[in-house]
């Protein structure tokens, strides 16, 4: 399910919950509202909003944690790139034909966030064939040996965030945990539509408040998958990589 699906979902149960309770004001004797019947729900009521704040700011650093992590390892990726091609290049002129496929990588990784912007996953910068091309080098003396040995440290590292993206974008938070948060916010504000008038200032204000809840909802899961969700990271490291490649 997308974050705006969900969304969707949460603000019909939160909102029709409030709707609910209003409702259900109107149909109860008054002796199930009574001064000692109130203090009881708004005890009840506490400790269901300390809850669902500890769930929600528990998501929203889990969210933030894996975005911020997802723009670490894009610039450390880019920074590799960088690093990669300066290396082949002080090896000699023998790594050029592997620095024009590296350079052809970048760009092809550029055109594949393109496509992830309509939710196709891709599985990041493909260095096997320059790993395969430096294993084949036959260093001349000491210094291409390191060079040699370098280049491929640095490829290995790149490849090991490649394999690790889709990992990380199949995750996500478990659906169990946001149901029992959409059923928490939902008993929340019913009880807020059982006591409250049935009016009209009332009602806008509940529906203000769903509806900031659950777009809060939507940012925290859209934030957590940050190569594929409406706020992701932003692939600039890649783009200044690219500009750097090639350079003598």
């Amino acid at each position: 399910m997308t974050p705006f699906l969900v969304g969707a979902v949460a603000f019909i149960f939160v909102f029709g919950a409030a709707a609910g309770g209003m409702l259900l004001r109107a149909r109860l004797p008054d002796h199930h509202l009574s001064p000692d019947s109130r203090e009881l729900i708004k005890l009840a009521t506490a400790i269901i909003g300390t809850l669902s704040a500890i769930a929600l700011g528990l998501l929203i650093a889990s969210a933030k944690r894996s975005f911020d992590e997802a723009g670490t390892e894009l610039r450390t990726s880019a920074a590799h790139v960088v690093l990669l091609d300066r290396t082949m290049a002080q090896y000699g002129p023998e790594t050029k034909p592997l620095r024009v496929a590296l350079r052809q990588s970048l760009e092809t990784r550029l055109n594949e966030l393109k496509d992830e912007r309509e939710g196709l996953l891709h599985e990041g910068l493909d260095v096997e064939p320059i790993q395969i091309g430096l294993r084949h080098l036959v260093p001349a003396n000491d210094g291409q040996r390191w060079l040699q040995a370098r280049a491929l440290q640095l490829s290995g590292q790149i490849s090991e965030m490649r394999w690790q993206r889709p990992e990380t974008e199949t995750g996500g938070f478990p659906g169990i945990f946001i149901i029992i948060l959409v059923f928490w916010l939902a008993l929340l504000f019913a009880s807020f539509g059982l006591l409250s008038p049935g009016n009209a200032t009332v009602v806008v204000t509940l529906l203000g408040s769903a509806l900031s809840v659950t777009a809060a909802l939507v940012l925290i899961i859209d934030m957590d998958h940050p190569y594929l969700g409406f706020i992701r990271v932003s692939d600039l490291p890649l783009q200044l990589a690219l500009a750097r490649l090639g350079q003598p």
